[in-house]
């Protein structure tokens, strides 16, 4: 698909590329690109593996700018990115997917952006944006749903969802790599090095390396926030065994004054008058239980149960 930027994005045949003047923004396979790279112009040989592509990323070279996309799925993002490489100069954008990446955020960007000042770089702007136009409410999701794990940690339910925990945990990692890498691009398109740009709509990648920031800022609270519900949720854990501790121990040490008098009256020596008095037994029982009684109204007083 071959595109010229002007107020929206107009699509034309390949042979019309080079006759309007205007920039251009083409998307192509692996093989078209092989087959079609020399009559862009652009001065490089290079021939993108997708399966080879791991990062985002962006480099200059003597007349183009080359790099490549690896875009998580957002609907999932444990499944692997989708992967695409693009090539530019002060002409156009070309790039080569074997996927459908590149060519659904540029039909998104076609059937709602129309621009005033139409230029490469604001087109740049746009598709960049894109990519992370629902980043925000995403994290917005995550961070209502850290709140539920909390409340069920404050509420002691035992029913704590650990596993969906490291889920989000390593989502948010996943997405807090993507945009170091967003931001490195950014970097590297605002420098501008081999004045491919006009100076004037630089600002377009300084608006959205701020987006970036904010969203790397955001991704990195809501990492400490997984960390600090586990760190909470093993401090409840703690907090509930020392109950248990305290439950026994208490237990424990009521028992062990009937312990004694169970043992001191076990022994059967021959001599011992308890054993042959009427009200031997009766007593026994009483004092027993004045023994729990005082234990029970001491631990009490103590704040111990």
């Amino acid at each position: 698909m071959f595109y010229l930027i002007d107020e929206t994005l107009e699509e034309v045949k390949r042979e019309e590329l080079g006759n309007t003047g205007k920039q251009y923004v083409a998307v192509l396979s692996s093989d078209e690109w092989k087959r079609d790279r020399d009559s862009f112009d652009l001065g490089i040989d290079m021939e993108p593996d997708i399966s080879e592509i791991y990062t985002t990323k962006a480099e200059v070279n003597y007349d183009s700018l080359t790099g490549t996309f690896s875009v998580p799925d957002r609907n999932d993002l444990s499944v692997p990115d989708q992967k695409f490489a693009f090539a530019l100069d002060e002409k156009g954008i070309v790039f080569i997917d074997d996927g459908n990446c590149a060519q659904e955020l540029i039909n998104s960007i076609k059937g709602t952006k129309k621009w005033k000042f139409p230029s490469l770089e604001r087109f740049i702007y746009d598709f960049l944006d894109q990519i992370v136009k629902d980043d925000l409410r995403l994290m917005e999701k995550y961070e209502r749903e850290l709140d539920s794990i909390e409340k069920t940690i404050m509420e002691s339910d035992d029913t704590f969802p650990s596993v969906r925990l490291n889920e989000i945990r390593s989502d948010i990692r996943d997405l807090r790599i993507h945009y170091e890498q967003l931001m490195d691009l950014g970097q590297e398109l605002e420098e501008n090095e081999n004045n491919f740009f006009k100076q004037e709509n630089i600002r377009y990648f300084r608006l959205f390396l701020n987006r970036m920031a904010r969203l790397h800022d955001t991704s990195t609270s809501l990492r400490d926030y997984t960390m600090q519900l586990r760190d909470q949720y093993k401090a409840h854990l703690d907090i509930k065994q020392n109950r248990i501790m305290t439950v026994l121990t208490v237990v424990t040490t009521i028992f062990m004054p009937l312990t004694l008098i169970v043992g001191w009256y076990g022994m059967n020596f021959r001599h011992m008058p308890e054993l042959e008095w009427r009200w031997g037994y009766p007593v026994i029982i009483v004092a027993s239980i004045l023994i729990v009684i005082g234990s029970l109204v001491f631990f009490k007083k103590k704040k111990w149960l």
